[in-house]
Formats: C-alpha cells, sequence, structure tokens
C-alpha cells in the first residue's frame, strides 16, 4: 500500500507539472484594484473576466464605470497601456407619467411590485406602456442611482449611475435603456395608441402631432406608430429647436438631471395623485 501510495503521488506530482497552465499574476493585481460588484456593466460576466480581458489586451480599463477615474488610471498605469475612451452611459426612463398627470382605470392591490401589477390588467394604469410606479427598478439598483419621487416616477442620478442594467432587465414595461450622455434629445414617452386616445390616458404623452419632425434637422426625428423616434445615428444634428412647439412636453432636451421643456408644453401645476377612473 505504501508503494502504490508513493508511485500515486509521483504520478500527481508529474501530472500536475505537465497540465500546469501559467496566470498572469497581474490578473490577480488588477482584481484586487476593481471595485467587486460584477454588475456586468463593461460587459463581461464580472471583475475577474475583466480583470483578465484587460491584461489579455481585449478591453480598455475606462470600460469599468463603477470604478473611479483614478482608479482605472492606476490599472492602466500598472498594466502599461492606454486608459482608453468609453463615453459615460446611463439609464433613461422613456416615459414621464407621473400619478399627478398619468390616468388610472383602477386602484391596484396586490403585491407591490411593478411585475406583480403588470400581469393583473396592466396594473390599472390606462396607459399600457406607462411606468406603474412601484420601483422595482429602485430596489433592484445596488448603486442607490434611482428614486422614486412624490409623483410615484423613478428619476435616476447621472453621477451615480454606472449602466449596469439591472433597471432595464427588471422593468415589466421595457421602459429603461441605457443610453451615452451625449444623447441629450429624448422622447420621455412610449405610447403607441391613437393620439387622441393616448393624451386622454396621460396628459404629457406624445400625440404624434409631427411638430417636432418638422422642426428638427432632416431625417432627425420621424413617427412610428403614432410615436416620434429619434434617429441617434444623426445626433451631431440635435438640438434644442425639436423641443420648442412640443405641446404635451413629451420630447425633452436632457441637461444633467434636469429635463428641460419646449416653449409651448402646458405647465403641469397639480402635484396631487389623478382620482382611478372607470373606464367604459
Amino acid at each position: 500500500m505504501a508503494a502504490l501510495g508513493g508511485v500515486l503521488a509521483l504520478f500527481l506530482a508529474l501530472a500536475s507539472k505537465r497540465l500546469y497552465v501559467f496566470e498572469d499574476p497581474r490578473i490577480e493585481q488588477v482584481e484586487e484594484m476593481l471595485p467587486h460588484s460584477n454588475c456586468g456593466a463593461c460587459g463581461t460576466a464580472g471583475c475577474r473576466n475583466f480583470a483578465e480581458q484587460v491584461v489579455a489586451g481585449s478591453i480598455e480599463p475606462a470600460r469599468c464605470t463603477v470604478n473611479p477615474p483614478q482608479q482605472n488610471k492606476s490599472i492602466a498605469s500598472l498594466l502599461g497601456i492606454d486608459l482608453g475612451n468609453v463615453e459615460k452611459r446611463i439609464a433613461r426612463l422613456a416615459c414621464s407619467g407621473g400619478n399627478n398627470v398619468a390616468k388610472s382605470s383602477a386602484n391596484y392591490v396586490g403585491h407591490s411590485t411593478c411585475r406583480s401589477a403588470a400581469v393583473i390588467s396592466g396594473g390599472g394604469r390606462s396607459c399600457v406602456w406607462g411606468c406603474l410606479g412601484l420601483g422595482d427598478c429602485s430596489h433592484v439598483c445596488d448603486f442607490g442611482a434611482i428614486f422614486m419621487n412624490r409623483q410615484g416616477l423613478p428619476e435616476v442620478d447621472p453621477a451615480k449611475c454606472t449602466a449596469c442594467g439591472d433597471c432595464v432587465d427588471i422593468c415589466p414595461k421595457q421602459l429603461f435603456s441605457l443610453e451615452p450622455v451625449s444623447r441629450q434629445l429624448w422622447v420621455a414617452c412610449k405610447n403607441q395608441a391613437d393620439p387622441s386616445a393616448s393624451e386622454n390616458s396621460c396628459e404629457v404623452s406624445c400625440t404624434a402631432c409631427g411638430r417636432c419632425v418638422m422642426d428638427a434637422a432632416p431625417g432627425l426625428i420621424k413617427l412610428e406608430r403614432n410615436l416620434a423616434v429619434i434617429d441617434y445615428s444623426k445626433n451631431a444634428m440635435a438640438d434644442r429647436r425639436a423641443i420648442e412647439r412640443c405641446p404635451t412636453g413629451a420630447i425633452v432636451w436632457l441637461d444633467g438631471q434636469r429635463a428641460d421643456k419646449g416653449r409651448a408644453a402646458r405647465k403641469i401645476i397639480r402635484i396631487q395623485p389623478l382620482p382611478a377612473t372607470a373606464e367604459a
């Protein structure tokens, strides 16, 4: 038995040397300099995988949007590579229908999550495309970048948002998307109903009037399914002219945390929730 044990030990020792796979020690160093959030905002499976790809040269340190910029610079310095230039992306919400402007056809009572409400007659909102306001996106955000305002609508803090995509995945209405900060012209609505019906369900919905199409640079905006759609391949041509005549303020110009509406947009001073009204 002793001889057999010795033979097996020798065999394992030889096999370990034969099958040994070298791992660059810098991977461990880079991983220690990462936030260990494993959020996936960089497009990799996690911080370990990100470290492996940075060391291999297939991804740039700046792709980690959770790390402080100085930490990413330290990684680039350690590896002797370029930091990279990755435009910051943040989560954008394609809805501005808070409970003070968006009507409800019923009061939802049940499990307080948007996903639960969505399967019960759409959560009671008259606009079937609109935000349900129960805060799934806020709860799932590990970075505290989303909070619910007094009208029950999510607001994103650009300074805290890491573009991890958790809010995109959790929203049952697919209202969130990750957008480069350079995209300042934004349609804060997804209502594709007939214009008269959409305005009847929400005071700030897009009514497909086409004024933004006429006022914007040629080809920048078009109407699809009763909704203004921006062609971001022409983003360099975007400016504030497109928002000025929008009667509902559905198309806005984003400046940091502020969403500016045009001069023609009706002024909403109501802050209290609209009562639920039964629909015929």
